[in-house]
């Protein structure tokens, strides 16, 4: 194994150097994989009702503005939810949380079955919110996984591609709907593929979570990389910080603070932008719904390549500051541009334009989540990731309920407006935070006295945790040694 993968603890002169070996297990895709099938079914959800907004609002008797609840939802309940969620993930682990994730959105489903008929709206709501319950679940995690199971040199990739699931849920979510659910005033024709919609929707997502519980892993038998093994023994040491510690950290630290508030910015356009899309297009193109969803559709998929190219080039580079700039900045002017030349009226003018607001706002998230890791550690990943939620969920919430009113009072180009104006404050809040890249730094070697806030010993790891570690006395560092953890999963 290269040196790149080892970890050296230095303890006195009665406690023996630890050395935890890393290995990379070929299961941690199967492992991603399965996570983003799961994931992009619960966002799936998320985007169904408010793509056909129109067809929701007749259907049921209630006010468009009352179908925006329906994604409001999602961003309402994750609020109150992540903290103890987020301390379950830590405490409870990866497939703990995974089994809880896919259940409550293969309810809520389930439920929306039985909401097929006008006078049950209020059932809709309640399936709803089962599935919103399981994205509460869901949001944190890519981080969490790709520093449980991935190297440090494929961590950023592999949050990509886990929020890349999520995406590809939404971007179905855009553009099935629409050409599943017919525009009709015959209500038992809308009722009649609103069940089908439902249906396969269940089904998949039923199928997903038979796969979560039989196959989803807690985590590795051994640490993936130097920084994770470093974790670790922090996690279960004498300097390991509890949950409400973390948090405290979390928001007392300016940097991460600033990201904070930024990525909040950012993501919350996203969903603000995503809620009212049917109805920015309706308006722009009457009679055009299926454009809305070819819209979402063009949104999200350059967004996922967005998010596998900022993965990519951050596992290369480590340059976090300024891609997390760049692709800011490019997501203002993308914006910029999209509202210019929304009242144009010219579809492919609106393609290419929301090509490009895709790419890098949706582009974005990942790079949020890495950076945020970065200048947090060791705290938590699924801490940092989840805080960073919890602040787009207030911002979208926020954000759309402001661009309703004023798409209702003034006009939709007020609306985008006050986004764009929303994240010209986003760009100057990013390019204030200060990049202190303390993970990859602990990724890289050191000489044992650069650490000393990470001393532990073999006693006080085996007494609090049950992990079993090794001296580096005449031990190798091959992946065929003995494991210096017991089995996590």
């Amino acid at each position: 194994m290269d040196d790149d993968d080892r970890s050296g603890l230095i303890g006195d002169e009665s406690a023996k150097l630890i050395e935890p070996t890393t290995k990379l297990y070929k299961r941690r895709w199967y492992i991603l994989l399965l996570f983003s099938a799961y994931s992009g079914m619960n966002a799936f959800q998320w985007i169904q009702y408010p793509i056909i907004s129109n067809i929701i609002s007749k259907f049921y008797g209630v006010g468009m503005e009352t179908v925006d609840w329906m994604s409001l939802i999602y961003m309402i309940v994750y609020i109150p939810l992540i903290f103890p969620a987020t301390w379950m993930l830590d405490r409870f682990g990866l497939r703990v949380i995974a089994i809880l994730g896919s259940i409550f959105g293969t309810i809520g489903a389930a439920v929306k079955i039985l909401a097929c008929q006008p006078p049950l709206f209020d059932v809709a709501i309640v399936g709803q919110i089962f599935s919103a319950i399981g994205n509460v679940f869901i949001l944190g995690m890519p981080s969490k996984i790709a520093a449980t199971w991935f190297g440090s040199k494929e961590v950023s990739t592999a949050c990509s591609i886990g929020v890349f699931g999520n995406q590809i849920g939404i971007a179905f979510g855009f553009f099935i709907p629409p050409y599943m659910v017919p525009d009709s005033d015959d209500v038992h024709q809308v009722a009649f593929y609103l069940r089908h919609l439902f249906t396969m929707t269940t089904a998949i997502s039923a199928i997903l979570f038979v796969l979560v519980c039989l196959t989803f892993e807690r985590g590795p038998l051994l640490p993936p990389s130097r920084a994770q093994a470093i974790y670790l023994q922090r996690e279960v040491g004498a300097a390991g910080e509890s949950y409400t510690d973390s948090i405290k950290y979390f928001i007392t630290s300016t940097p991460a603070l600033l990201l904070l508030l930024s990525y909040g910015i950012n993501t919350g356009s996203f969903y603000a932008i995503s809620t009212l899309l049917n109805t920015e297009i309706l308006d722009a193109f009457p009679n055009n719904m299926k454009f809305a969803g070819e819209i979402g559709l063009i949104l999200v998929v350059s967004g996922v390549i967005g998010s596998v190219v900022c993965g990519l080039v951050l596992d290369k580079t480590g340059a976090y500051k300024k891609t997390t700039a760049v692709v800011y900045i490019a997501t203002l002017i993308s914006l910029c541009l999209y509202t210019a030349t929304l009242h144009l009226r010219n579809i492919a003018v609106v393609y290419v334009t929301s090509l490009l607001l895709g790419f890098t706002m949706t582009g974005y998230l990942p790079v949020g989540f890495e950076f945020a890791a970065e200048i947090t550690y060791p705290i938590s990943e699924g801490t940092s990731s989840g805080l960073l939620n919890a602040s787009a969920q207030v911002f979208g919430i926020t954000l759309t309920l402001a661009m309703r009113q004023l798409e209702s009072g003034i006009s939709i180009l007020s609306a985008n407006l006050l986004l764009c104006a929303t994240l010209l404050v986003g760009t100057v809040l990013t390019l204030l935070v200060r990049e202190d890249l303390k993970r990859q730094r602990a990724n890289e070697h050191r000489n044992p006295g650069d650490s000393p806030d990470i001393v532990i010993t073999h006693h006080e790891i085996e007494r609090k945790s049950g992990f079993e570690f090794r001296g580096s006395s005449g031990a190798s560092s091959n992946s065929s040694s003995p494991s210096p953890f017991r089995d996590r999963r």
